[in-house]
């Protein structure tokens, strides 16, 4: 069996990307090759190097306004990879167009609310000031649009009565680490059927 290969992007302590390179095993189609970070210190990439995976870090702070040259530039390790996927796995920059593209229809990323709702950061407090009664995640595919692109999954939650923004991102978080790997190998097959949880 060939195994699809799969590239993690991180910024920082990488639980979903832990949650992702564990479930990557057995008869699972999938094998991951790198995990890249914009910051040499993630967390992340310890916990990666821990399970044998390859790590890279291109910092982007040297390329304060310029976009393009920092994504030259985690474009190389890639390049090396090979990655027949890529998986955003809470990487904190946003990606131009022209990257993406390189990638389209090959790109993942995950997004703590139930989208198109809460684009964007701070979802937990906006969900909660928008008085919603459900939250939770969504996998989505990543068009040049940010946290646009077809929806590959979602998990729902309860809003409960005196839920704060941290108390319902530990909840989401639960079921990020659950949704994302369904995702992953479903997609890996050349599933793009939603997955839907719990």
């Amino acid at each position: 069996m060939t195994h699809k290969r799969v590239a993690i992007l991180i910024s920082g302590g990488g639980s979903n990307m832990v949650s992702l390179v564990d479930s990557m095993v057995g008869d699972h189609p999938a094998r991951p090759c790198l995990v890249l970070s914009n910051d040499a210190e993630a967390g992340g990439l310890k916990k990666a190097a821990a399970r044998g995976i390859p790590t890279a870090a291109v910092d982007h702070r040297p390329f304060k306004g310029d976009r393009a040259a920092f994504e030259a530039e985690l474009l190389k390790p890639l390049e090396q990879a090979q990655p027949d996927i890529i998986c955003l796995a809470g990487f904190m920059r946003v990606l131009t167009g022209d990257f993406v593209s390189r990638f389209q229809g090959r790109m993942l990323n995950i997004h703590p609310s139930l989208l198109p709702k809460f684009k964007g950061l701070n979802t937990h407090a906006r969900a909660i000031e928008a008085g919603e009664t459900e939250h939770g995640c969504s996998v989505h595919e990543v068009t040049a649009a940010l946290d646009d692109g077809p929806i590959l999954g979602q998990a729902r939650i309860r809003i409960e009565a005196g839920d704060s923004a941290e108390s319902l991102a530990a909840k989401v978080l639960i079921w990020e680490h659950k949704l994302y790997p369904a995702v992953l190998r479903r997609y890996a097959n050349g599933d793009r059927t939603p997955v839907l949880l719990p």
